[in-house]
Order: C-alpha cells, then sequence, then structure tokens
C-alpha cells in the first residue's frame, strides 16, 4: 500500500475524507469525482491564457479536492522528503516537479507541440507533482495544449499497456523519443472541448481498475543510498531541466492569497 504519511490504518489511504481503506472502492469514489469535476477543470483550463505551474496544479485541485482535501498541493509542499517510484520508473525529486512540469509547459506552448507531444507528456510524468490523480491532470492540460495546436490524439486507438510502456521508457530515457513516435500515430483533427467529457471519460483503463500498478514510496532522500540512486538514475536520464525553464512558483490567487489558490473548487485563480 502507498503510504507515504504513514498514517494509512489511522486516516485511510492518502488522507481521503472518507479514511475509506479499500482500494476498489477508493478508485469506484475517486473516478466518480474525477467524472463529476472534468467539466469544470477543462472550462478552467480552456480560459487561461498562458498555462503556467499553478493552473496545472488548479486543475488537480478542481478534480479531486472532493476526495483529497490535499489535492492541488504538489509532493514539495506534502511530502518533500519521499522519493516516489512505480516499477522501473522513479520520478522527480519533489522540489524538481515544478521544472519538469514547467518546462513541458514552455514546449507545448512554443508552437511545436505536435512534434513534442511525447516529450511533453513525458515531462509532466516525470513530474509527477501529486500523490494520485497525475494521470487525469496530466490528461486534461496535455488535451488542452494540443487542442491550442489545431489537432488532437485520439486516445481510443491506443491501448494503456503500449501507451504505459512507452511512457515508461519516455521518462527513463527521453532522448530516445519513444513517446513522440508512439503518440504521433494517433494524432487527429481537433475535438470541441464540448466533447471532452465523452471523449476523455470513454478512455480505456482510466479508472485505474485495470491493470494498476500503485506508486511506491522508495525511502526519504535524508537516506544516502536513496538519493544515490536518485543521482545514477538521473544520469542515466541524461534530460537537462533547465531552471530558467520554470516561471516560477504558482503565483497567489486574487481571492484566497495563496500560492496553490486553496479556495474551493472553480474559484478563480
Amino acid at each position: 500500500m502507498f503510504d507515504p504519511f504513514g498514517d494509512f490504518e489511522s486516516a485511510g489511504y492518502l488522507r481521503n475524507t472518507q479514511g475509506l481503506k479499500d482500494s476498489r472502492i477508493i478508485k469506484r469514489i475517486e473516478h466518480e469525482v474525477f467524472r463529476a469535476n472534468l467539466i469544470d477543470a477543462v472550462d478552467f483550463i480552456s480560459n487561461v491564457e498562458n498555462i503556467e505551474y499553478g493552473d496545472f496544479l488548479k486543475v488537480h485541485q478542481i478534480l479531486f479536492f472532493d476526495f483529497y482535501p490535499w489535492a492541488g498541493k504538489d509532493r514539495a509542499d506534502i511530502a518533500p522528503t519521499i522519493a516516489v517510484s512505480k516499477a522501473s520508473v522513479m520520478f522527480s525529486h519533489p522540489r524538481d516537479a515544478v521544472l519538469a512540469v514547467c518546462q513541458g509547459l514552455r514546449i507545448g506552448q512554443s508552437g511545436s507541440m505536435r512534434q513534442s507531444l511525447g516529450e511533453v507528456m513525458g515531462l509532466f510524468a516525470y513530474g509527477h507533482p501529486f500523490l494520485d490523480g497525475n494521470g487525469r491532470t496530466m490528461l486534461i492540460v496535455h488535451s488542452e495544449l494540443c487542442h491550442r495546436a489545431g489537432f488532437s490524439v485520439d486516445w481510443s486507438k491506443t491501448t494503456k499497456p503500449d501507451y504505459l510502456a512507452a511512457l515508461s521508457h519516455e521518462i527513463a530515457s527521453p532522448n530516445d523519443h519513444v513517446l513522440d513516435r508512439y503518440l504521433s500515430r494517433f494524432i487527429a483533427p481537433e475535438v470541441p472541448r464540448a466533447r471532452w467529457f465523452e471523449t476523455i471519460t470513454a478512455i480505456d483503463g482510466l479508472d485505474g481498475n485495470k491493470g494498476r500498478v500503485s506508486d511506491v514510496v522508495e525511502g526519504d532522500f535524508s537516506d544516502e543510498d536513496v538519493a544515490g540512486r536518485y543521482r545514477d538514475y538521473e544520469a542515466r536520464r541524461g534530460y537537462g531541466i533547465a531552471p530558467s525553464a520554470s516561471p516560477g512558483d504558482a503565483r497567489p490567487c486574487d481571492d484566497c492569497g495563496q500560492a496553490p489558490c486553496i479556495c474551493l473548487p472553480g474559484a478563480r485563480v
């Protein structure tokens, strides 16, 4: 069981609002919450002129705040020293999640989205800002970037095992551009946002109940063995993420003054 807070027995999985522990029930409710808030999340991101890290966090907050009280807060905020992995993939250091996501946003808004759609998704995935809900948040932001570039990815023609294999390869060896090549096969005309609920919720395996592999707490970065494995993984990746790629932390909300915003989902940022 993925338990970065160390309080699963007393607070349930990731301190969810109902204190639930049964993974089947958790995944069902989590996906119901996602479906209920999907349109609000799409409406929000579609009205952001230039998407920044705070907007990425806000999409997650809108989607999952009803079930996870920490929704919209990244690992640097709530699990700053915990190393997280999944299968053979090790995700970024919590403090570097903002750099990875911002680099993906910069590339995705630079006019080269069609050529870099796998690289962008790989950067979002490597950043892995959240303790849960990363895939669905990434999908919405990635879909918006594709839409602004005048095309879509026909996810109905992809398969979950092939996509996840390409994504894992992308995270581990981004210079191979495996995910760019995989996703380029499914480029299609843009889909009106009014149809996104239909197209997104129809994606196979999005509810997490098919072939799900849980995140794993590798340990604390204060452990030299954990830190060393992370440095080795980074070196093997061979992909530099420049600090200049980041516009900075989330900008303060006009309403609550916090960064990221802690207003109820749908509040103005």
